[in-house]
């Protein structure tokens, strides 16, 4: 599986659409470990955009803290999974704790 992580600042970035970065994360969910992980540029912020180029990215999940009502649909459309509101800093542990059903998580920050 992999999971997706925007970044901004080096700390999960609380609006999805406008990160620095993705931080992509390969794991093996048998054993609740990560096993490949790299930073990744994504395209220039268009509407929409992110979705598609993420499925394109073989990306099953994403960990965010906040994301606009169009973009979770578009998600779901492209078969990927989306865990919203975490208050995890750090990408990294984001993922390490979602996986050991650990990740807090609160209010949606996006509000569009």
């Amino acid at each position: 599986m992999k999971y997706a992580v925007p970044v901004s600042g080096g700390a999960v970035a609380l609006h999805f659409g406008h990160c620095e970065h993705f931080a992509m994360f390969d794991v093996d969910e048998e054993k609740k470990e990560i096993t490949g992980k790299e930073l990744v540029q994504p395209p220039e912020h268009q509407p929409g955009l992110l979705p598609p180029w993420l499925a394109e990215q073989g990306v099953n999940f994403v960990i965010a803290g906040g994301m606009g009502s169009r973009a979770q649909d578009l998600f779901q459309q492209n078969n990927i999974g989306v865990i919203i509101g975490a208050t995890e800093n750090d990408p990294e542990k984001a993922v390490l704790n979602y996986l050991s059903g650990k990740l807090a998580t609160g209010d949606n920050i996006c509000d569009h």
